[in-house]
């Protein structure tokens, strides 16, 4: 069995924020691979299925960000997992917008989410660690992260970055992290994006949606 934690605060207050993000990727997560119903558990939300015959658990703790580790630990301590059996999908202000790495264990580096975690299982759990780029500024960190993302990148890299985690999570669930990666970038590289390093003031081009459809559409049943 895997864990699989995304992080965020809960409330339509912060639903699109970029401290969100990890929230973000296991809603797309859900979509595919669980019957997209969360129930209350664990002092989170949480949604269960199979993926390449291994058992997950998709968990979006209600703990807020700086207890993340209060709900993630109930999880690891009822079915007795090891900190290797747990995957954490987060944001990350050291990487531009629209990257991606992937890490296990290691230090918190400031990020208040993690060092809960840390604190309450230890370090060595997997990080998906999702840029949402920098302020420029430390003092202007705070506001940042919580600070929505704009309209534009919303329907540009967003939400194709979430369609290739979508398209790659069998990879990482088999532990090929390269070809996870890799299919996420193919999305990503799919269209041009002229918002995903801001280089650009122009708007990329929007694809409309029928009513209902859309990862952002559908972060509306969950957030209200």
């Amino acid at each position: 069995m895997l864990l699989i934690a995304g992080l965020g605060n809960p409330g339509p207050k912060y639903s699109l924020n970029r401290h969100n993000i990890g929230f973000m990727a296991l809603d797309a997560l859900a979509d595919t691979y669980t019957d997209s119903r969360w129930r209350k558990k664990y002092q989170g939300l949480i949604s269960e299925g199979i993926v390449e015959g291994k058992k997950i658990l998709l968990l979006k703790p209600h703990t807020f960000m700086n207890k993340s580790g209060n709900s993630i630990s109930e999880v690891v301590k009822f079915y007795k997992m090891s900190p290797n059996q747990v995957i954490i999908f987060h944001d990350e202000i050291d990487l531009a917008p629209g990257k991606i790495r992937v890490k296990t264990g290691g230090g918190h580096a400031g990020h208040n989410g993690l060092r809960s975690i840390t604190n309450h299982i230890g370090s060595d759990f997997v990080r998906i660690r999702i840029g949402v780029g920098h302020p420029g500024s430390k003092d202007q960190v705070h506001n940042y992260v919580l600070g929505n993302f704009s309209k534009s990148d919303q329907e540009g890299w967003l939400q194709d970055l979430l369609a290739g985690v979508r398209h790659g999570f069998p990879d990482l669930i088999d532990n090929n992290t390269t070809e996870f990666l890799n299919k996420i970038n193919l999305t990503l590289q799919s269209k041009p994006k002229a918002s995903m390093h801001r280089i650009s003031s122009e708007k990329p081009p929007v694809t409309k949606q029928k009513k209902g459809e859309g990862i952002f559409s559908k972060l509306a049943k969950y957030f209200g």
